[in-house]
């Protein structure tokens, strides 16, 4: 099931030469119900990719998304992606599960 959503929010950067993850604004992580080191897909809306990593806490109230290590090859500053992440439950407890779903503004800050 659909856990978390942080929708059509921009990336900030990328640096390819470093290990690896997603690095995502702190208060975003916390909005959306994502932990550091879960499980995320990455989906890119300027260019089709889905990609799989990690999340890594960044900043808080920097707005910053920045792509590591390979997953900088699969977008650009700028872009506009969909951070997912998805949970496994029993169909008893799916039905009455809620995704946590954040909208963000133009500089991925919570949307009111």
């Amino acid at each position: 099931m659909l856990k978390s959503k942080i929708h059509r929010c921009r990336v900030t950067g990328a640096n390819l030469n470093y290990e690896g993850s997603i690095t995502i604004d702190k208060k975003l992580l916390k909005a959306a119900d994502i932990l550091p080191g879960e499980k995320v897909e990455v989906l890119n809306l300027n260019n089709g990719s889905r990609i799989e990593t990690y999340a890594i806490k960044g900043k808080p109230g920097s707005g910053e998304i920045f792509l590591n290590g390979p997953a900088a090859r699969s977008g650009c500053e700028g872009d506009v992606v969909i951070i997912v992440s998805y949970a496994v439950l029993e169909d008893k407890d799916a039905l009455a599960f809620s995704p946590r779903i954040i909208k963000v503004d133009g500089k991925n800050r919570i949307a009111r």
